[in-house]
């Protein structure tokens, strides 16, 4: 009988945080300052620093839990070992790929808005260019993808930095500004910081994407959960800064209805149009697309080699191609689905549908891990957190799950 060959372990440390840097920093905070800023006003930097503070309750959650089990898949895994339940595993594994795959879309979506405003390209043909280059990408080679994929992120984390560096003086306003950006002791300021970070924390969405990889990274009980929390740092640093910089730059009612906020502030630092960083949002755009090709592929493959789905099914997807040691059958099944979500759909509701089937995935993952804890106590190897991480990580994701389905 001939055995599949498995997934290569070829994702050092540095590559996994460009990977996590990837998923994390994209086309979000390229136009979410300003929605933050229309909420939480001068108080934007406390926002996205809360924002910061919940996720990071989850990310812990998530680099406990890849300490203990370093498989794709990571999700349904987590949530089996905790539960036992194979239709909850199976569930939350599928939801993990539809989230990534209208992620996925919807930023193809932008990426064709975007090049309208260079060239006047037909959308069909345009969506099927980028989807299959982008699916060739993927399927090429974990570490080939991952590296393209880094090298688009050092160019948008580049873009920040950029833009830190030329605004970088409005900083020296800070101290005078400071009595405005910390909140005043009332409930009028919080409310409207907490709508700000519940805006922000949609930003931070991202290192959960990084689990899925697991059975490609080098020592991956060590590197997993410390590249999601080196990425988080990063992320939340970068984000800080971005934020300060945001409402010092710039009168917040321009900040706030402008559709490239970015753009707006190093157009006022500079006095020069921003074409430079118009077309790293382009890249960060494709960037988020290929990052959610390479994490849905590996999450159908995880639930093919776990046996997860019906065996023909799971035989396919768990199929690992000799040459280029990916999984062909479920990058191309992601790539097609992708492809006739783009073509073929609206995706502002489904955008928003997203965004609750993550804060469910973390709720699980929370949850799983407070079962397992509560079951089979800290680990003999790897890492652990206080068992409030967990508690409070399900409370938060809980909390804004309501908040986006009653809002």
């Amino acid at each position: 009988m001939t055995t599949s060959p498995g997934l290569k372990r070829t994702l050092s440390l540095p590559l996994l945080v460009l990977y996590g840097l990837g998923t994390t920093i994209g086309a979000g905070i390229y136009a979410l300052i300003g929605e933050v800023a229309s909420v939480a006003g001068m108080h934007t930097p406390i926002a996205f620093l809360i924002a910061s503070i919940m996720a990071g309750l989850t990310a812990f959650s998530f680099a406990e839990l890849s300490s203990r089990f370093p498989f794709s898949a990571g999700e349904a895994h987590y949530v089996q070992k905790a539960f036992g339940r194979r239709p909850l595993s199976v569930a939350v594994g599928l939801m993990v790929v539809f989230a990534g795959v209208v992620s996925a879309a919807a930023i193809v979506n932008a990426f064709v808005g975007y090049v309208h405003e260079f060239v006047d390209a037909p959308r069909t043909i345009a969506i099927i260019g980028i989807v299959v280059l982008l699916g060739l990408i993927a399927a090429w080679g974990i570490a080939e993808s991952v590296v393209a994929a880094g090298i688009v992120t050092l160019i948008e984390v580049g873009g920040l930095l950029l833009l830190i560096w030329v605004s970088g003086g409005e900083l020296g306003k800070l101290p005078a500004a400071l009595p405005e950006i910390l909140p005043a002791a009332e409930w009028g300021s919080f409310s409207g910081i907490m709508a700000g970070a519940v805006l922000a924390f949609f930003a931070f969405i991202g290192f959960e994407d990084m689990v899925n990889v697991a059975e490609e990274t080098k020592n991956p009980s060590k590197n997993l959960p410390l590249a999601i929390i080196i990425t988080l740092a990063v992320t939340t640093l970068i984000y800080l800064i971005i934020g300060t910089i945001s409402v010092l730059a710039v009168p917040l009612e321009q900040l706030a209805v402008h559709e490239a906020p970015l753009a707006l502030i190093y157009e006022n630092s500079t006095g020069e149009p921003a074409y430079v960083l118009s077309a790293i949002a382009i890249i960060a755009v494709l960037n988020g697309a290929l990052v959610q090709i390479i994490m849905a592929s590996r999450v159908l493959y995880g639930l093919g080699t776990q046996h997860l789905l019906p065996a023909m099914i799971a035989d396919a997807l768990a199929t690992v191609n000799p040459i280029t040691r990916t999984p062909l059958v479920a990058t191309a099944l992601i790539t097609g689905i992708i492809l006739v979500l783009a073509m073929g759909f609206g995706l502002a509701g489904l955008a928003e549908a997203t965004s609750l089937i993550t804060l469910t995935i973390f709720s699980l993952v929370n949850g799983a891990l407070i079962r397992i804890r509560l079951r089979d106590g800290k680990p003999a190897e790897g890492v652990s957190y206080p068992l409030a991480v967990p508690v409070l990580g399900l409370l938060v994701s809980l909390g804004f799950l309501v908040i986006g389905i009653t809002g």
